[in-house]
């Protein structure tokens, strides 16, 4: 059974319209998954169809309505499917495409976008840039959670500075999410966790990196290697620096005596 995305921009909001698109729908036995107001005049539609003829008589019909516009009718995206299920799509950079910008107040689409991101299959690098304490690695966590994948730690400061060198049983599993603070990689002096991190890099796995401008400085990685880079503000205008994280990171060392190592 195939699946389409369908949006279209209403001109005219007469009553009924939106019942005369279902109705047409029902006659072509069309079958309507979900829909939502996917943004300001704007409604989005994920459909499913067994007749593929029923699809293209549908979106040749539906073109000629003169209340509406068609803007999308495509295959369904991870953003299209969370436009219909949160209501709005996700903002995403001008120049950047595949740099993506959240707020505190939308952890949960933060989560689900991720999560639909750690269901793909293969080599899957991403980054997430943001300030101490806005919720970066608690939403790491949540989407391995609701994608129903293992997390591993190969570095972090979420409890205690944590630098791992090497990893035990199915911890080597291709299904699970591998995930360092690029910070905290990038000060190590451990050569085992370097040896670690180049390992998992080359897996053919989800590999999560937080602070990634840090982490490509003393690597052999660049940015271009991301397939998504996610930011994660307390408020759109917050600046994303990086003094306050190596003034926080070199305390957090010396309080735990340069960490833990497993």
């Amino acid at each position: 059974m195939s699946e389409w995305y369908f949006e279209y921009e209403i001109q005219v909001n007469r009553p009924g319209l939106l019942g005369d698109i279902a109705s047409l729908l029902g006659m072509l036995r069309v079958n309507i998954v979900s829909i939502n107001g996917v943004d300001e005049g704007r409604r989005g539609m994920l459909l499913n169809s067994e007749n593929e003829d029923s699809i293209e008589r549908f979106i040749s019909i539906v073109s000629t309505m003169e209340h509406i516009n068609v803007t999308k009718f495509r295959e369904p995206k991870i953003r299209d499917r969370l436009a219909v299920r949160h209501g709005r799509y996700i903002p995403r950079d001008v120049d950047e495409k595949s740099t993506f910008r959240f707020i505190r107040t939308e952890l949960g689409l933060l989560v689900d976008f991720m999560a639909e991101l750690f269901k793909k299959k293969g080599n899957t690098l991403i980054g997430i840039r943001g300030m101490p304490r806005v919720g970066k690695t608690e939403s790491v966590v949540a989407a391995s959670v609701c994608a129903n994948k293992k997390w591993i730690f190969l570095s972090s400061t979420m409890i205690k500075q944590t630098v791992r060198n090497k990893l035990i049983g199915d911890e080597f599993s291709d299904n699970n999410i591998f995930i360092l603070d690029g910070a905290v990689t990038r000060r190590s002096n451990d050569e085992g966790h370097m040896r670690l991190v180049r390992e998992i890099m080359s897996m053919p796995t989800v590999k999560v990196v937080e602070h990634p401008d840090l982490f490509v400085q003393l690597s052999e990685y660049s940015i271009e290697d991301f397939d998504y880079i996610i930011e994660l503000r307390h408020d759109p205008n917050e600046e994303i620096t990086y003094d306050i994280l190596e003034k926080n990171q070199m305390m957090s060392q010396s309080d735990h005596f340069g960490g833990f190592n497993f």
